[in-house]
């Protein structure tokens, strides 16, 4: 899939999921408009997924990955699973667990359960980041998973993600000179992807407020060209993608974007038609003075189904604005 996208100038939708529901919204998303594309999980959503009562972020990712691998047996697209914003002191508790589970997976002669994790050492010093990356890349190595690092900070905050509103200004861009450590201190011991960052922050914004600059990202790529080939451009990864302007999307295409991610905007266009519908049948939900309501109105199968529609059709967009859209590698590998 990494291959294809960067051969093709297309990128992929990497769609945060947290339940049966928001799974199936980026598979029907996905078939709809005939791409390829990456779900991924936190460890807020494996805490959510355990329940309540256990908050297990590794158990949680378990049982959403393994029902995101049943239900996407309906359905003729590539669907990679990954791991999102896995900072390094939760790693032994989060990440290990599931790499073993792949492990376990592959023991048994089936595919792998996870094809990718991201390990978000980016708020440490540039030297333990790679240190501690370069041992995560190992482990996934031998499991062929691929892994996604971070150099440089991505602003605000979402769901553990290690950037804040008051991130430095000069931590939102990652230097040529950041781009080409990264390579050295990785390269050769697996395959990686890497979120190099170029202004991007987590969450909604008003215009103007975010400064993305896109060719931060060819700086990079021109400086790890110009000193290891063009065999060395790196797989790049945009976070931060929601709200950002289509003509910068396709920009970012132009310098090695292969993945973005997508969850402010989809947690929206989930939520916004439950919302209608509440305001709609707000006396069918309620049993309001001593009525009985409309169990028809807060069965919650009948918005959460609105729910999943919004997100899809969101999802869809992306893969529109990714230049994804029919360009599904499955049947051919």
């Amino acid at each position: 899939m990494l291959d294809a996208a960067q051969a093709g100038g297309y990128a992929y939708p990497a769609i945060n999921c947290t339940s049966i529901i928001t799974i199936n919204a980026a598979l029907k998303a996905f078939a709809d408009q005939k791409s390829d594309g990456i779900i991924q999980f936190s460890t807020g959503a494996g805490q959510f997924a355990s329940g309540l009562n256990h908050k297990n972020a590794a158990k949680g990712a378990i049982i959403l990955a393994e029902a995101a691998h049943m239900l996407a047996e309906q359905y003729d697209v590539l669907v990679a699973l990954n791991t999102d914003h896995c900072q390094p002191h939760v790693a032994a508790e989060f990440l290990d667990p599931l790499i073993e589970a792949t492990a376990k997976r592959r023991a048994e002669g089936k595919n792998n359960l996870f094809q990718n994790h991201m390990l978000d050492a980016s708020n440490l010093p540039l030297e333990e980041n790679m240190a501690i990356s370069q041992e995560y890349l190992k482990k996934c190595a031998e499991n062929e998973i691929v892994l996604e690092v971070e150099a440089g900070v991505v602003g605000g905050e979402e769901d553990g993600a290690a950037g804040s509103e008051d991130t430095p200004q000069d931590k939102l861009y990652t230097t040529p000179e950041d781009m080409l450590a990264v390579y050295d201190a990785l390269e050769g011991i697996g395959r990686y992807t890497f979120a190099a960052t170029f202004g991007n922050v987590h969450g909604h914004y008003k215009p103007g407020s975010v400064k993305l600059r896109p060719d931060i990202l060819k700086q990079g790529q021109d400086a790890l060209v110009a000193k290891h080939g063009s065999d060395a451009e790196f797989d790049l990864v945009f976070h931060g993608g929601s709200g950002s302007p289509l003509e910068q999307i396709r920009e970012t295409l132009d310098y090695g974007v292969v993945k973005m991610n997508v969850d402010t905007d989809t947690q929206y266009a989930f939520t916004r038609p439950i919302v209608d519908h509440v305001f709609k049948n707000y006396d069918g939900i309620l049993m309001v003075d001593g009525e009985v309501g409309n169990k028809k109105a807060y069965d919650p199968r009948g918005y959460l189904k609105l729910g999943e529609a919004g997100m899809a059709a969101r999802i869809a967009r992306a893969c529109d604005d990714l230049l994804a859209s029919g360009k599904s590698i499955y049947g051919s590998v």
